[in-house]
């Protein structure tokens, strides 16, 4: 009962950290300093998953903050314009980092795509000048989560292709400090990514999807789903559309949970002018699809259980 306790207290904390800090920000001395602060938030295009983004980010800042959303990234402020830049997406963040020498706030990008476009930039914008709250969970979390859910099965399998900058032989250690083993398979072009998925399967007890358009997009992921299920291996997706298509599972941040994060963020800005060090989310959900487990004769544990079971803080920084 101590643990559960502590548990429910830690998630209500997770969940209200956006308004905590609001309320905290508007009566400290130095609040004022919000009253003039001018956010751009940059969108990579006017598609459903930013616009919404965007609109909830509105309603959880104060109207002292002077918010302007901008669906291309095409035209960047100058720095008369605006105070700080919420980049949403690939496109947005690239754009924002490259030419303009305001402080950006990615979001809604992968930890390998801010790698990316980090080693791209160049002298001129300092690393401190342009962070992100990434769009995918951190490993640790992600080990948990499957630890939890598939206590019997320590074979993970990952796909991934050479470009994409993930530190294997890193997520090969937090594996094995977990008590599991890391299968990563490299898919060197996409007319090979199949006959690597195959091995793949018949080497692991479970697939992993990480972040990696070459790998899981709109044309390839309803086979990989099939072959998964054809071998009775569980599929661990990214977000709510995977299980709904098919997987067994998964842990995502929603779209609520990042834009109070970056609301959080956004008011801490104002106060410090400083951008935190990148962030993994702080809070998470998870999801299960319980027909896939029925077919696979898996026995799913509630998602507050595995909640609860769950030890990973968010706080992975490799």
């Amino acid at each position: 009962m101590p643990s559960l306790f502590r548990h429910l207290i830690s998630s209500y904390l997770l969940k209200t950290a956006g308004a905590i800090l609001w309320i905290l920000f508007a009566f400290s001395p130095n609040s004022c300093r919000a009253e003039n602060l001018r956010v751009l938030v940059l969108l990579s295009d006017n598609t459903a998953p930013y616009q919404t983004l965007a609109n909830k980010l509105s309603t959880r800042l104060p109207a002292s903050i002077q918010v302007t959303v901008q669906e291309h990234p095409e035209k960047i402020p100058t720095e008369n314009q605006a105070d700080l830049i919420v980049a949403l997406g690939i496109k947005a963040s690239q754009t924002a980092a490259s030419q303009t020498r305001l402080p950006v706030l990615a979001a809604m990008i992968p930890k390998a795509g801010y790698d990316e476009i980090l080693a791209q930039l160049t002298e001129k914008k300092s690393s401190t000048a342009f962070s992100v709250i990434y769009l995918d969970q951190p490993f640790s979390r992600q080990l948990d989560f499957i630890q939890t859910l598939l206590p019997e099965r320590r074979r993970i399998g990952l796909l991934y292709t050479p470009n994409n900058l993930i530190n294997v032989n890193y997520m090969r250690r937090q594996a094995s400090d977990h008590g599991t083993k890391l299968i990563a398979k490299p898919v060197i072009s996409s007319d090979k990514l199949f006959s690597a998925l195959d091995d793949l399967l018949e080497n692991s007890d479970v697939l992993l999807a990480l972040p990696d358009n070459t790998i899981y997009n709109n044309l390839t992921i309803r086979n990989i789903l099939l072959s998964t299920y054809r071998s009775g291996i569980p599929f661990i997706g990214m977000s709510q559309s995977y299980v709904t298509a098919g997987a067994l599972g998964a842990v995502f941040s929603s779209q609520e949970q990042i834009s109070d994060q970056v609301a959080a963020t956004i008011l801490a800005f104002a106060s410090s002018k400083a951008l935190p060090e990148p962030q993994y989310p702080r809070d998470f959900t998870i999801l299960l699809n319980n027909e896939v487990a029925r077919s696979l004769g898996i026995e799913l544990q509630s998602t507050d259980e595995i909640r609860r079971r769950m030890s990973s803080s968010g706080k992975e920084t490799p």
